[in-house]
């Protein structure tokens, strides 16, 4: 008995050691480098009207590639949980592609298939180095967050509460709007703000379609990398004190909703 608890002592020792030096620590850094030269400083940083217009451009795509994900994870959650078709394993697996790829390859994907000398290129339409090009990034490195956030729920629901509005005469729409999609709601959500707060910190797929044009298509996380660039970790510190504090709120609201559904 007193070695099986020695055991588990020092696995969990183990456990908290490594979050302690590869989570807790990188986070006390990036608060205390931030205020390192005190808080004028900070807010000089972070009220560069160039690192603003960079974080407002990040949050309003995120939140457009957000609802984009939003949409499309539902409909893609719902067509291979209640549909069987020939390939629906293989899309099933293509789904977490985004978590396995590169995010630089990602990015170049998007190059070759949206740039100039693309199809798209030569017929005249300008995406890449554009706003568009960028959600279009967001929206593949965060593609399976509401997908896989969608299907457990999905699978889970009871197929009689259905049978049963159907019998009381209710449309296929109406059922859904009524029954299903307020089961799925809180999988949407919370795969909405993963997916937000990971879209807020891309940096591979998106510094190659984006063009980083200050205050036309320079997010964040670009920023970021350029300060570092310029020899200037504070000031890259501060703006990434900015997401950090915002993926925080998300998480705790994740963390909310979730517990409300369990009941907690």
């Amino acid at each position: 008995m007193f070695r099986g608890r020695g055991w588990s002592f020092g696995f969990r020792s183990a456990v908290l050691l490594y979050f302690i030096v590869l989570i807790v620590f990188p986070i006390i850094g990036i608060y205390t480098q931030s205020f390192s030269q005190g808080f004028v400083p900070f807010w000089e940083s972070v009220s560069d009207p160039l690192a603003w217009k960079a974080v407002l451009l990040t949050i309003k795509l995120a939140l457009i590639s957000t609802l984009i994900n939003m949409a499309l994870g539902t409909m893609v959650g719902w067509v291979l949980i209640r549909y069987r078709f020939p390939g629906r394993s293989l899309l099933n697996s293509l789904v977490d592609l985004p978590f396995a790829l590169p995010t630089a390859v990602g990015g170049l994907m998007i190059l070759l298939l949206l740039g100039p000398r693309s199809l798209f290129g030569q017929m005249g339409l300008e995406i890449v180095f554009h706003e568009p090009a960028i959600v279009i990034a967001m929206v593949f490195v965060t593609f399976p967050f509401v997908i896989r956030a969608v299907q457990p729920l999905l699978e889970e629901l009871d197929k009689s509460e259905e049978e049963a509005a159907y019998t009381l005469g209710a449309s296929k729409a109406r059922t859904f709007v009524r029954i299903v999609l307020p089961s799925m709601l809180p999988g949407i959500v919370s795969g909405a703000m993963l997916a937000f707060s990971r879209a807020l910190a891309e940096f591979g797929a998106v510094v190659l379609v984006a063009g980083n044009i200050p205050g036309k298509t320079l997010i964040a996380s670009v920023y970021i990398f350029g300060e570092i660039e310029s020899d200037n970790p504070q000031g890259a510190a501060a703006v990434s004190v900015l997401l950090l504090t915002l993926s925080f709120v998300i998480l705790w609201f994740i963390n909310l909703v979730q517990a409300r559904r369990l009941g907690r």
